[in-house]
């Protein structure tokens, strides 16, 4: 069962690298952004799982490395959550 998780920063933490991104898009001519944060994605395949189990686990995952829940929020889709995606270049 592939599952995505999304991790971000919660609210009222400062993101020193969504920032910097801003920043430097607003010196390419983006100056219409008001607000970017950056995140992280994260593609996990469990083997041999229903979308409950699969779920569960990395939702353990999350709560013991993949995400700190001091700092950080996190999301969890599995494969069937998900849209298909049209690759950007």
């Amino acid at each position: 069962m592939k599952v995505r998780v999304l991790v971000r920063l919660k609210p009222g933490i400062m993101d020193v690298q969504g920032a910097a991104v801003k920043r430097a898009l607003a010196g390419l001519g983006f100056s219409e952004l008001k607000d970017l944060r950056v995140g992280k994605v994260i593609d996990v395949d469990v083997a041999d799982a229903t979308p409950q189990e699969a779920r569960t686990r990395v939702g353990e995952m999350c709560r013991q490395l993949l995400a700190n829940p001091i700092l950080e929020d996190y999301t969890i889709e599995t494969v069937d959550d998900l849209a298909p995606r049209e690759a950007g270049r």
